[in-house]
């Protein structure tokens, strides 16, 4: 005979607590008399949209963990590959929200506008804790009117975030972590050394097909050359350090130069098993940074297509000033950025046989075995 479990019976109602969930929409132009369908709409979206945040939340905060340990083992990093890939599937969810919210019309909006001043989405404490967490930093987030972006918040909120502005953030774990990267020392030689050698080939071919190309004229092998010249010179991000910390001092390039190497190599070389999952983890955060900003742009142009150039409800310049942010606002455009510095696979240096060896289903964070 099967034993009960030691758990009471749940009720589907009480466990998720609908009735407090269900209860908490309160039309405001109800309150004063002049009821608005639409208002409804619009409190349940943002409501939702506050509950995916705290997943999100959820799913960093784990990742956090993960990431602050000294010691991170292959099966760490997939488990922090999933928590990604859950929070990127959220995202398609918020940026789809977006098609519901446009069901309601201009006209059905100025219903109930005046109701909410001066109330915005500036005031989502959760969604300042997810730029944080993620590791947008204060002083390169774009600037309303010269005001602080923690001066919309209520004093305990503003706490609040204003903490998360001092924790670890993603990027900063990440940073550190691909600063502890191995295999990039080959003993008698380097990864970078061969790589810069590898470059300086592909680039003296690339040349000579210009300059022997009969079907240019000579004006425009020139100017074919002085492209190129470009296309050059920006390796001098993951080749040389004096150019690269040039570039993080005038704000172009953000990760330092030992974790950039580190993530190209994990590009470069992303097929050896042990490169898999730290792959897809670098892969992932330029997804989700790509979806913020996809999420940022498809909320401009619905702002702009309800309220025009009108002053958005928080007193901001409305789609104006998320169009601004969803430009400034990227976390790791580092990371997408590493493309320009992929070479073909017939050029990458050939990686020598007890690298290769080391290359196995455990990588630590430096800890000397």
């Amino acid at each position: 005979m099967a034993k009960d479990k030691p758990y009471p019976p749940q009720y589907y109602n009480d466990y998720l607590h609908l009735k407090k969930i269900l209860d908490s929409q309160h039309l405001k132009s109800d309150e004063f008399g002049a009821h608005a369908h639409d208002e409804m709409l619009f409190i349940i979206i943002h409501q939702v949209y506050e509950l995916w945040f705290k997943q999100i939340i959820f799913e960093l905060d784990d990742f956090l963990s993960i990431f602050k340990e000294n010691e991170i083992n292959e099966s760490h990093v997939g488990t922090a590959v999933s928590r990604l890939d859950r929070i990127i599937e959220i995202q398609k969810i918020l940026i789809d929200q977006i098609r519901v919210l446009e069901t309601m019309t201009p006209m059905d909006f100025l219903d109930f506008r005046d109701f909410l001043i001066p109330a915005s989405g500036f005031q989502s404490v959760q969604f300042r804790l997810i730029e944080n967490k993620l590791g947008l930093q204060p002083d390169k987030r774009f600037s309303y009117g010269g005001t602080h972006y923690r001066s919309y918040l209520k004093s305990s909120d503003d706490d609040e975030v204003k903490g998360s502005e001092s924790s670890p953030s993603l990027f900063k774990l990440l940073e550190k972590w691909l600063e502890r990267t191995p295999f990039l020392q080959w003993g008698k030689t380097s990864f970078w050394n061969e790589y810069a050698s590898a470059v300086r080939t592909m680039i003296a071919s690339d040349r000579h097909l210009i300059e022997n190309n009969e079907n240019l004229s000579e004006k425009e092998k020139q100017k074919h050359l002085d492209e190129y010249a470009k296309t050059e010179s920006s390796f001098g991000v993951v080749l040389d350090q004096t150019q690269h910390n040039a570039l993080v001092s005038k704000g172009e390039w953000r990760l330092s130069h030992k974790a950039t190497q580190a993530a190209l190599l994990i590009l470069l070389y992303r097929e050896q098993p042990i490169l898999h999952n730290p792959h897809r983890l670098l892969t992932k955060l330029a997804d989700v940074d790509e979806l913020f900003t996809t999420w940022r742009y498809r909320h401009a142009l619905m702002v702009s297509r309800m309220i025009g150039r009108k002053i958005g409800t928080g007193g901001s310049t409305g789609s104006t000033y998320l169009n601004q942010t969803a430009e400034k606002h990227r976390i790791f455009s580092d990371i997408s950025a590493l493309t320009t510095f992929l070479i073909p696979r017939s050029a990458l240096p050939e990686l020598p046989k007890h690298i290769v060896r080391n290359l196995g289903f455990y990588y630590d964070a430096g800890v000397k075995k």
